[in-house]
């Protein structure tokens, strides 16, 4: 699968909310009605104040989201936002609208970041109900984590029963870092 086509996910969830990624005139504005996405033009400042209390929520999450993004993580959504204005006008309204038919726990899984996005529906029942106090503790540790890593969890997360999966996060959070590698290869062994 093309690169582009690996970090479309997290660029059109973050894109709105980050119009520094690519030009207005690389990517030229397509309704909302159509799409579902808001894509880089004018300046939403401008239109801020006639948007709809639920849309400036959703804009305002997703530039939340960008900022909280490690700047590596960043770089790669960049890249793929001037690769995606490089394509030809047809094929980014095709893979928009693969995105758009993703169920959104998926879509809002990419503002994670490229990596976590990637890994996020295997991810999604240890962290889709992750208590506030967790949070920046929790995305602090997983951006930590290799892709192999990452995967060991999200067999973890979905072995863990719902009522297990506080004690799992706990016990994650607990760990140094140094022997986190080892007690995920285990975990995984064990389950």
């Amino acid at each position: 699968m093309p690169r582009i086509e690996r970090l479309l996910p997290l660029l059109l969830a973050l894109l709105p909310a980050a119009p520094s990624l690519a030009t207005p005139a690389a990517l030229p504005a397509v309704p909302v009605a159509q799409t579902g996405i808001a894509t880089p033009g004018p300046d939403p400042r401008a239109h801020w104040p006639a948007l709809d209390p639920a849309r400036q929520r959703e804009l305002r999450a997703r530039y939340a989201a960008w900022r909280a993004l490690p700047e590596s993580e960043r770089q790669r959504v960049r890249r793929a936002a001037a690769d995606m204005a490089a394509l030809p006008p047809a094929e980014r309204e095709a893979l928009r609208n693969r995105f758009v038919a993703l169920d959104r726990l998926h879509r809002d899984g990419w503002r994670l970041g490229p990596q976590l996005g990637a890994h996020y529906p295997k991810l999604q029942p240890l962290l889709g109900y992750l208590p506030e106090h967790q949070r920046a503790p929790m995305l602090a540790l997983l951006y930590q984590l290799d892709a192999t890593q990452l995967a060991q969890l999200g067999v973890l997360s979905q072995r863990t029963p719902p009522q297990e999966r506080d004690a799992l996060r706990e016990r994650l959070l607990a760990l140094p870092p140094a022997q986190r590698a080892d007690w995920l290869r285990q975990s995984t062994e064990s389950r």
